[in-house]
């Protein structure tokens, strides 16, 4: 019996009826973001964490390749510095090409691009507040499990924001894809039999071998 259920969830795995699609696809995750940077010579680092969240628009055209924007919130992280408050807001619109290595069950990726970047922050005590923007090199890794159109990734993502020392985030994000592929075309029934459409059917002689056509009546 358990080879018997073994052998069936195996051909589960292989069908191409339910091999993962590829095309266009959304999706959103949530995770922790963490931001660091130098306030000022000679006050200790800021290095605080948040939750975050973003959104995905992709496409993946090959097996091996795709490209995707997204639009990322890494939260407001806030700490201490010196006794004070200081609070920050970041956010960034991401534009990556990427590169898939597919194995049983999952895929490994890496992906390349830009952020277009606002941060901003603050010391409430002082009334102080401060916003910059500006565009810089965004990378990221993960790892991604695929079944039919769903799909759920574990991910890393990098933002060489110039204004930060190091701004990242860890997410878990689930996407859904609307395949690209062609459903192949039903092919249509003969009727009245082969050779049905020109009238014409075959007998075959008993003994010679030959085909020999006839006209139906």
């Amino acid at each position: 019996m358990s080879r018997a259920w073994l052998g069936a969830g195996l051909a589960l795995l292989a069908s191409p009826a339910i091999a993962a699609d590829n095309g266009f696809y959304l999706g959103a995750g949530i995770g922790q973001a963490n931001v660091q940077f130098e306030p000022g010579e000679g006050l200790p680092a800021f290095d605080e964490d948040d939750t975050g969240y973003k959104v995905i628009a992709g496409f993946r055209p090959l097996d091996w390749l795709g490209a995707e924007v997204n639009y990322v919130d890494l939260g407001s992280p806030s700490g201490e510095v010196a006794g004070t408050t200081v609070e920050t807001d970041t956010k960034g619109l991401s534009a990556f090409g990427i590169a898939f290595l597919e194995l049983p069950l999952v895929d490994l990726y890496g992906k390349l691009g830009v952020v277009r970047w606002d941060a901003s922050a603050s010391v409430p005590s002082i009334d102080f507040s401060g916003d910059e923007s500006g565009t810089d090199l965004a990378w990221g890794a993960g790892v991604q499990v695929r079944f039919l159109s769903f799909g759920v990734r574990l991910e890393y993502e990098r933002f060489e924001i110039s204004d930060l020392d190091e701004s990242s985030f860890l997410s878990l994000s689930l996407t859904y894809t609307h395949s690209a592929r062609a459903e192949a075309a039903p092919v249509p029934a003969e009727a009245g039999g082969r050779g049905a459409a020109d009238g014409v059917r075959e007998k075959r002689g008993a003994g010679a071998g030959c085909t020999i056509p006839s006209t139906s009546t």
